[in-house]
């Protein structure tokens, strides 16, 4: 049976409430199809406006098969590219980063403006037409500070996450933020398993001394279980939207994105191991109150995030192989503030280093016991790990739509 055949009918037989059969999180055939269906066809987050604030400034990042840079251009928008030169493939920007009045192919000099068309190619012969052979370009989208690209030919609508996210995010002004430090770790383990880590706090009293510390192990600290009915969040968003801070919880009606302002645990305001601000200078003047607790943005499939009174931390998840995945932490402080005067870099760091680190041990030691061919998918906890279920049930819904309109589209053409 055809691989796309056996997924859509395993995903449609699906026990909800479990977790997915073995293929999923380790098979190859399994992880290129995810990569085809999700990856290069929708929306990924993959940087910070702030990380290029000046023309020529780059970043180039990997994304499966595809080589990405992202560029600021003269006009000072950003755009996307894909990172290959139009005369033989070679990457034309190989380092990670950088800044450069051109863009210039390293094999054979071919040179693009920051818009991406070629303006030099040397000794090309007398009907070369330069015009046709500018970098092919990728969609890009620049939303409250967060960059997003889509690598397919025609990008799904941007407006929803845009009207979703922008109202919650932009009181931060992430634009006049700098990265004060930056970690990427590779977790052995398949992304699905990164994201379902991720979406509960059920492991968090039992791996994660440092960040319970600030943030709350219940079900309804991330908003989806139960946080209208908790009146400590309730009184907390209310409170925060009158001082003029979007806050309550907003999802997206496909499950895809979502955000929430969710209050840390008594009068912690950080997360640091006292629980006092980790900055001095706040990371937006617009942020009028003090106790704001965390803005919670996530975006399926490569981003999570928190924001708060004095800095805001960027989680990108981005997938290798089936079971290898990168996820790059950044923490944004003020663009003005100043290390060892306005904040310390370990205090700063280190409740999300540990964790982060604590999170890599647990996904590859969960990696590790479903490759047993003992395993087989294993309930959920509806009391914990609504947000699991919330994840794994717009895997399976996504996916699903996905393969059965491409059915669609081949039986027309046939």
């Amino acid at each position: 049976m055809d691989i796309r055949e056996t997924v859509l009918r395993q995903l449609k037989n699906h026990r909800e409430g479990f977790s997915l059969e073995q293929p999923f999180y380790i098979d190859q055939d399994y992880f290129r199809l995810d990569m085809e269906m999700i990856w290069y066809r929708d929306w990924l987050f993959m940087g910070h406006d702030c990380e290029i604030p000046r023309v020529g400034n780059y970043f180039t990042v990997q994304i499966g098969d595809y080589p990405v840079v992202i560029v600021r251009g003269r006009d000072k928008v950003i755009r996307a590219f894909h990172n290959t030169c139009r005369h033989r493939g070679h990457r034309v920007c190989t380092a990670e980063k950088g800044a450069s009045a051109k863009l210039v192919c390293p094999y054979h000099q071919w040179t693009y403006d920051l818009d991406g068309s070629l303006v030099f190619a040397r000794q090309m012969g007398e009907d070369f037409d330069k015009a046709q052979f500018g970098m092919k370009q990728v969609h890009c989208e620049s939303v409250a500070g967060y960059i997003f690209i889509c690598l397919a030919d025609e990008a799904p609508d941007f407006a929803p996450v845009r009207q979703t996210i922008e109202p919650y995010v932009a009181p931060h002004r992430l634009w006049e933020s700098k990265v004060a430090f930056e970690s990427t770790i590779v977790e052995k383990g398949n992304w699905k398993l990164v994201w379902e880590n991720n979406r509960e706090c059920y492991h968090c009293a039992g791996n994660h001394p440092e960040l319970c510390r600030t943030y709350p192990e219940a079900p309804s600290a991330t908003g989806v279980q139960g946080a209208a009915e908790d009146p400590f969040i309730s009184e907390h968003w209310q409170r925060c939207e009158q001082a003029g801070l979007p806050s309550t919880f907003t999802m997206h009606q496909s499950g895809q994105f979502r955000v929430a302002r969710m209050p840390l645990i008594e009068d912690a305001e950080s997360y640091t191991m006292s629980g006092k601000r980790a900055v001095k200078r706040p990371l937006s003047d617009d942020v009028k109150i003090s106790h704001i607790g965390t803005m919670l943005l996530f975006h399926y499939p490569t981003t999570w995030n928190h924001m708060l009174g004095d800095h805001a931390i960027s989680f990108r998840v981005l997938p290798l192989s089936a079971e290898e995945t990168q996820v790059t932490t950044k923490w944004l402080v003020h663009k003005d503030a100043v290390e060892g005067v306005d904040y310390d870099l370990h205090e700063l760091t280190h409740v999300w280093q540990m964790t982060n680190d604590q999170d890599r041990s647990i996904v590859e030691e969960n990696a590790f016991g479903i490759r047993s061919p003992a395993y087989e998918p294993g309930p959920y906890s509806p009391d914990h790990e609504g947000g699991v279920m919330q994840f794994v049930e717009w895997y399976t819904n996504f996916m699903t739509e996905r393969l059965q309109g491409d059915r669609t589209k081949l039986s027309a053409v046939a």
